[in-house]
């Protein structure tokens, strides 16, 4: 079965984001659990906690249905120490988060090497991150999200995303998500019908489908393979609404959260519907 949602907003507590999900007809959801462009926030209180819970229930969201993200301020394979040690508290903080809310997947930024370390030795800081951050925590997967490759950002490989999940100890522990835009400009042609054939076995080749665990569906305003970060509505910029069809008749995409962060979020409830009627 197919989950189509949206990154929905979680202003005024938690507990608000399933509400937001269930007011556009959505199946999946996902959210920040903190204020993304903070490194630190007060702690969930309990009411946020127990009331997201019950709203969780009564709109029927299982923790496989909501894909949370991370802040953009995190970056696990910071060249630096402190901001290292400051990314990895924060990434802590987070997936403790996703504990109390009885959440079983967060959404993350792999990281950048700012041009001051070796991409592999960030990328095994990356992975070392994770493997700390999972020591100290229970139940969540660490799902790797993959980037354009827009500035030192790395993940833009499949080959790259491996590298990670290769040196994370618990693999039943870590994932993936496929962003649609960012695998297009990174230089994936999930565009074409052949190129979106082709990816995914190079996917399922270099990864596995037994790591995907979310995707976020996004049309992209930047053409292929410019490594830029931009996305689009649906049907409305470089990929078109072709690549979203085998997406919605592949059962290989089924029961994971699909994630719309196009950028207006008035056509979000007409964006999932139209996903909908793609399946055939």
């Amino acid at each position: 079965m197919k989950y189509i949602g949206a990154h929905v907003s979680a202003e005024g507590g938690v507990q608000n984001a399933p509400l937001n999900a269930h007011a556009i007809g959505a199946k999946a959801f996902a959210f920040f659990t903190k204020n993304q462009k903070q490194w630190f926030s007060n702690p969930l209180t309990k009411n946020s906690i127990s009331e997201f819970r019950a709203n969780c229930e009564k709109y029927d969201y299982k923790p496989f249905q909501i894909l949370p993200h991370d802040s953009y301020l995190i970056n696990l394979g910071h060249p630096e120490k402190e901001p290292l040690e400051r990314s990895r508290a924060a990434f802590l903080d987070e997936m403790r988060r996703c504990e109390q809310l009885g959440l079983d997947r967060l959404n993350f930024h792999p990281g950048s090497h700012l041009k001051q370390i070796d991409p592999e030795e960030c990328l095994a800081r990356i992975a070392e991150s994770v493997n700390i951050i999972l020591d100290k925590t229970k139940g969540v997967i660490a799902v790797i999200e993959n980037t354009a490759g827009q500035g030192t950002n790395l993940g833009h490989t499949f080959e790259q995303i491996s590298y990670i999940i290769d040196r994370v100890e618990d693999k039943s522990r870590v994932g993936v998500c496929i962003d649609t835009c960012h695998a297009y400009t990174s230089g994936y042609d999930v565009k074409s019908a052949e190129g979106f054939r082709n990816t995914f076995e190079l996917f399922e080749k270099i990864i596995g489908f037994s790591y995907l665990k979310g995707m976020h569906l996004n049309d992209s305003k930047k053409d292929f393979a410019t490594r830029v970060d931009r996305h689009e509505t649906l049907g409305n910029g470089f990929l078109g609404v072709d690549p979203f069809i085998p997406i919605m008749n592949d059962e290989r995409f089924d029961n994971i959260p699909l994630i719309l962060e196009t950028p207006d979020e008035t056509l979000w409830a007409g964006e999932i519907r139209k996903l909908y009627s793609l399946i055939r």
